[in-house]
C-alpha cells in the first residue's frame, strides 16, 4: 500500500530552518508498529500520522513517533499538523482563521489556523497547565561545571535557576548574553556529581533574555545527557516550563503576556516561538503557542499488505 506525506520546517518562515516534522494526513490502515518502523525509516525528530474519526467534521487523531518512541504530546507536531492539513485540503481553509480539534495521546488540542486566500500563514494552539516549581537549584559553581560558563555569565539580577515541571522537570538557568546560550557545552562527569540529578531535573533549559534578531525576546537551548554535545534540539515543548518560569518572579505583573522565543542561529536551523501567556498568579496557567510553517518537501512510502 501507498502512503502520500509531507515534511513541514516549523515554527520558520524560512525554508531549511525551523523543525523538520513528517506528516501522514492520511494514516488509515497503519498500525503502531508499522508507524514505528515508518519514522525509523525517515529518522526524523517526530513523523506525524493524521486518522479522521467519524463524528466531528474537523476533529483529527494524531498519534506522534520519533525514531525510537511514540510520544504523547509535542509542540511542533501540532504546528506541523495543522499546517499540512490545511495546505493539501484535507481542512478546508475558508474563513480567515479555521478551528481544528486534534486529539493526541495525552488529550486534544484546539488548534486556530489563519489563512489568506485558503493557505496556512499561522497556527496557535493553547495549554493549559499546573506547573511545579521548585527554587531549590545546584550552586553556582557546579552550574558553570557541567555547562563549560563562567559565573559572571550567569544572571542573578533578574532571574535566577529554578527546576520546573509542567510534567517534564527541566532545570531552567538564566545567563546575560546569547553568545552565552550558543557556546554552553554540557558536562556529564560534572552534572553527576553535581545535586543537579537530585533535584529530579531531566534536562537544562539555558536562556538568555536577549537575542540578536529583531523578531525574538529571548534565546534558549536545552542541553542535558541524552542530547549529543553539539546538539541543538527543538524547544516546544519546554515552552509551557519556561512560562511557568517568568511567572514565578514576583516582576512578572499579572496579565498577559506576549514575546516570541528563538532557538538555533542563522547557521542552525532557527525557530521562532510565538507565545502568549495569562498570568493570573494561580495554580493554573494557560498558554498560546504560535508559529509558521513552510512545505519542505512530499513524498510516497510503500507498505507491504
Amino acid at each position: 500500500m501507498k502512503y502520500d506525506y509531507f515534511i513541514a520546517d516549523v515554527f520558520t518562515s524560512k525554508l531549511f530552518n525551523g523543525a523538520q516534522i513528517a506528516v501522514f494526513p492520511t494514516a488509515e490502515g497503519l498500525n503502531a508498529e508499522t508507524m514505528q518502523l515508518i519514522a525509523r525509516e525517515l529518522n526524523l525528530s517526530e513523523t506525524i500520522f493524521i486518522f479522521h474519526p467519524l463524528i466531528g467534521e474537523l476533529n483529527r487523531r494524531m498519534r506522534i513517533f520519533s525514531p525510537f518512541k511514540e510520544i504523547d504530546f509535542a509542540g511542533h507536531p501540532t504546528i506541523a499538523a495543522a499546517y499540512v492539513l490545511g495546505l493539501c485540503g484535507d481542512i478546508a481553509l475558508t474563513d480567515p482563521v479555521t478551528t481544528v480539534c486534534i486529539e493526541q495521546n495525552a488529550g486534544s488540542i484546539e488548534a486556530n489556523i489563519s489563512s489568506v486566500d485558503g493557505k496556512p500563514t499561522f497556527i496557535q494552539f493553547s495549554r493549559t497547565v499546573t506547573p511545579i516549581i521548585d527554587r531549590f537549584a545546584p550552586t553556582d559553581e557546579e552550574l558553570i561545571s557541567f555547562l563549560g560558563l563562567q559565573q559572571s555569565e550567569l544572571d542573578h539580577h533578574k532571574y535566577s535557576p529554578r527546576l520546573v515541571s509542567c510534567g517534564f522537570p527541566y532545570l531552567v538557568v538564566p545567563v546575560w548574553n546569547y553568545d552565552s546560550v550558543r557556546k554552553a557545552r554540557f558536562n556529564f562527569a560534572a552534572w553527576s556529581q553535581s545535586v543537579a540529578p537530585q533535584t529530579a531535573a531531566q534536562e537544562i533549559l539555558l536562556f538568555a533574555p536577549k537575542s540578536p534578531f529583531q523578531d525574538a525576546d529571548f534565546n534558549a537551548r536545552i542541553l542535558g545527557s541524552r542530547i549529543g554535545l553539539y546538539e541543538d534540539p527543538p524547544i516546544g515543548s519546554a515552552m509551557p516550563a519556561f512560562c511557568a518560569y517568568l511567572c514565578s518572579f514576583e516582576h512578572t505583573r499579572k496579565g498577559t503576556h506576549t514575546f516570541a522565543v528563538d532557538r538555533g542561529d542563522a547557521n542552525n536551523r532557527r525557530s521562532v516561538i510565538n507565545l502568549e501567556m495569562d498570568n493570573k498568579q494561580e495554580a493554573n496557567l494557560t498558554v498560546r503557542i504560535g508559529g509558521q510553517a513552510v512545505l519542505a518537501g512530499k513524498g510516497e512510502i510503500y507498505v507491504p499488505e
